[in-house]
């Protein structure tokens, strides 16, 4: 088997037996190299990881999230997963943890991943897939750390979530589901792939300055020299009293880093005049106020894009914040846009936050495109 053979299925039952059997059967084929999966954390995750364990013999790579893509598109509850069966394939996955210890652990696992690349075969590449305990606040530094160790392989993922309970997020490794932890897939592969990163922002002329942060907790205290509520609310000719998470999301900050830029989400105002974000911001840096483009041009054009690099895509593995699929639910755009996720064969899951190489993002899609 040469070419790339994907199969994809989900399951809403709330019995983790019951729902792994169910993705079991419709996900199963000869040659499986991989299994992806996607979980609501309202399961008995101890008894879903053995359920896990049991039904698959290749490596799976899964996590609890704030949401699935599946066959049928957005999907609450259950879980949703996908195979990938091709000699031309192979899935090493790693565990990072803890990640306290972020830094010294993704340096070891670099280390055999490095191991790994050096002995590819002629004519095969490689991609990462990350998946991490979404409340760590741990992505920045891991992210960097893994594209910094090992160079041109481009690396995707997103940070597992709890159905925004925001009380514990988790990845499977080995049976199990473990906080403080993050898993690292290396793909090698000799099959077309493509990576994903799209937006429905873009940036304009309003920019901010960071004059105060403490990024180990995502705050910013200062913006322009004085409160870094009160900079935004008068950036956006509003007062504090009026910042709202309909605010915060319709006007995220955007970071540029080379020709690129990058959201950066608003989580709150304090009533000390701070603001929390979903990321770490640094002080010294200029963020520029973004403002809507419509989603689904944006998810098209995105697409589109990809598929100039991968003509026949077979599977499309994507990480899709959280806030964008509020979003898209407040302007009843949902059901629109899962349909066309499921029509362009993704598999993935709602984030509490995306990894694009070495950067942590938010209210982004990212992702790999695989070609058969």
């Amino acid at each position: 088997m040469s070419r790339l053979s994907s199969r994809r299925g989900a399951s809403l039952s709330t019995d983790p037996a019951r729902a792994v059997a169910e993705v079991r059967d419709a996900i199963d084929q000869p040659g499986m190299e991989a299994v992806l999966l996607f979980c609501s954390s309202s399961y008995d995750l101890e008894r879903l990881g053995r359920e896990i364990a049991g039904a698959f013999r290749c490596p799976v790579m899964a996590c609890t999230s704030a949401g699935q893509i599946g066959p049928a598109g957005y999907q609450r509850g259950g879980l949703a997963a996908a195979s990938l069966a091709s000699e031309e394939l192979k899935l090493h996955p790693y565990l990072i943890a803890p990640l306290s210890d972020r830094k010294a652990r993704a340096a070891q696992v670099a280390a055999g991943v490095q191991g790994v690349i050096d002995r590819l075969p002629a004519g095969r590449r490689a991609f990462g897939l990350v998946l991490t305990d979404g409340l760590s606040l741990a992505e920045e530094g891991l992210a960097a750390s893994l594209y910094q160790s090992l160079g041109n392989v481009p690396i995707v993922g997103g940070s597992a979530g709890d159905d925004l309970a925001f009380v514990r997020t988790a990845v499977y490794w080995d049976g199990e589901f473990r906080t403080d932890a993050a898993v690292f897939g290396l793909f090698e592969t000799s099959l077309p792939f493509a990576t994903l990163k799209l937006q429905h922002f873009r940036p304009t002329e309003r920019r901010l300055v960071t004059t105060a942060a403490d990024p180990a907790v995502r705050l910013v205290v200062e913006m322009n020299g004085v409160p870094a509520a009160e900079a935004y609310a008068e950036v956006l000719g509003l007062r504090v009293e009026e910042l709202s998470g309909a605010v915060f999301s319709e006007n995220p900050l955007m970071l540029r880093i080379g020709d690129d830029h990058y959201v950066r989400s608003l989580q709150r105002a304090n009533p000390d005049g701070s603001l929390s974000f979903f990321c770490a911001i640094e002080e010294g840096l200029v963020l520029s106020v973004g403002e809507g483009v419509e989603p689904l041009e944006a998810l098209e054009r995105g697409f589109a894009e990809a598929a100039r690099e991968v003509p026949r895509p077979e599977l499309v593995i994507g990480c899709d914040c959280i806030l964008r699929r509020l979003e898209l639910e407040e302007k009843k755009l949902s059901g629109r846009v899962g349909e066309f996720l499921a029509a362009h064969k993704v598999i993935g899951f709602n984030t509490y936050g995306e990894q694009y190489n070495a950067v942590h993002v938010n209210q982004t899609f990212t992702g790999i495109v695989l070609g058969a």
